[in-house]
């Protein structure tokens, strides 16, 4: 019997902001584990970023639960001292120094839980550049990532935080190693991933790449492409497509479909090697021949020939993509920074269980500030008075928080 909650049963607590912490919460929530997010007293930051980040707070932050607690008073610690005796998981991607200041670094804490795993996010691992903080777009700049994406001189960072969701990913793989390690030991352990280390995972074979062509690689833009076709395109009325045919069935389909007969068994483009030294006076033709036909039947000639190609989309375009529509792809969220709000598709988690290929789904909406107080509270052992104690000291955020 298989599910698509396989880490139901576990306990998380979530420190983590902006997105690489985050996302490593949402990803421990989607798969079943009951994630905590503990938030400043007035509320987790990320809910207020405006602009490219207005989406950051929704996207990340759904099916867990929300305590606000004021982590620089002794009391606040000690709410979380008494959460973690029954947490599997601890994650946190605070700038280096601040959980410490905190005291709820992992030498707090195992002592208290000594089979917690305590997942650290940060931007370098162990090395000169440890204490330095980082940004996703600032390891895309250090790493290389952007001077590859950008053209010559103009380094661009990528459309989307790729290291910040990376950085998370690679914590998950390392927290759920050493929950199956902590099966065989009984001990938990401290992980950790970075947004550095991850940048420079993702660039390994530009780095082989260019130790055997003897120098620097190319940026994209400029590179030498290793396929005769493997471009974008634009139709007679302005839609684009990217084409890519990579083997010598892809082209001779491709010619098949397009009608282009005169190039089929054409000795200059018979292979791949011939195709790609032809570019120079073949790339200008294809486009004139590509450009006289819509979108629309490019993208059935492309089809029929069984070539990879692809309309070039936007990210808004996803929300009514047929395919995510299709099978659970798309969660229907609630997107207001503080909870709440008008519902939009967010894409789900890219994983299939089981002979029914079950995806992961919406249990909870994005949290507001601190609405599952009372109940975490509760289960750990909180009385009523207690916790209405706790709320008048300040320490813990009101559940009822409403952006001024």
């Amino acid at each position: 019997m298989t599910s698509a909650k396989p880490l139901a049963g576990l306990k998380v607590l979530d420190f983590g902001h902006t997105i690489m912490g985050p996302c490593a919460g949402v990803l421990f929530a989607d798969l079943g584990a009951d994630v905590v997010k503990i938030e400043p007293a007035g509320g987790d930051p990320t809910r207020r970023l405006p602009g490219f980040a207005a989406g950051f707070f929704a996207t990340y932050n759904r099916n867990k639960r929300s305590i606000a607690i004021d982590l620089k008073r002794p009391e606040g610690q000690a709410v979380v001292h008494r959460l973690v005796k029954d947490a599997d998981i601890v994650l946190e991607n605070f700038g280096p120094g601040t959980i410490e200041r905190l005291r709820c670094s992992w030498d707090d804490l195992r002592k208290i839980n000594p089979r917690l795993v305590y997942l650290s996010m940060k931007g370098f691992l162990k090395g000169p550049y440890e204490n330095r903080g980082a940004l996703d777009e600032v390891v895309q700049m250090q790493s290389g990532l952007a001077y590859m994406t950008g053209p010559p001189g103009r380094p661009l960072r990528a459309g989307a935080p790729v290291i910040d969701i990376l950085g998370g990913v690679f914590g998950v793989v390392a927290a759920l190693s050493a929950l199956r390690e902590r099966d065989v030991t009984g001990v938990g352990q401290k992980v950790s991933s970075s947004l550095f280390e991850s940048a420079t995972f993702m660039l390994g074979a530009l780095v082989v790449g260019s130790a055997v062509i003897g120098g620097p690689m190319p940026p994209m833009p400029t590179r030498k492409n290793a396929w005769g076709v493997y471009d974008v395109f634009t139709a007679l009325d302005g839609g684009q497509i990217f084409i890519g045919c990579t083997s010598d069935g892809h082209w001779q389909r491709f010619c098949d479909a397009f009608g282009f007969d005169d190039w089929r068994d054409d000795p200059r483009l018979l292979g791949n090697a011939n195709r790609c030294d032809a570019r120079e006076w073949m790339l200008p033709e294809l486009e004139r021949r590509i450009t006289q036909l819509p979108l629309d039947e490019i993208l059935a000639k492309c089809e029929a020939a069984r070539v990879a190609y692809s309309r070039v989309g936007r990210p808004d375009e996803l929300s009514v993509d047929p395919h995510l529509l299709a099978n659970g792809g798309l969660l229907a969220t609630a997107v207001a920074g503080f909870g709440g709000g008008p519902l939009v598709g967010i894409p789900a988690l890219p994983v299939e269980f089981g002979d029914a290929r079950d995806r992961p789904g919406l249990e909870r909406q994005p949290p507001r500030v601190g609405e599952h107080t009372d109940d975490i509270l509760g289960a750990a052992g909180y009385s009523a008075r207690e916790i209405a104690d706790l709320r008048t000291a300040g320490i813990l955020g009101a559940s009822t928080h409403v952006p001024a």
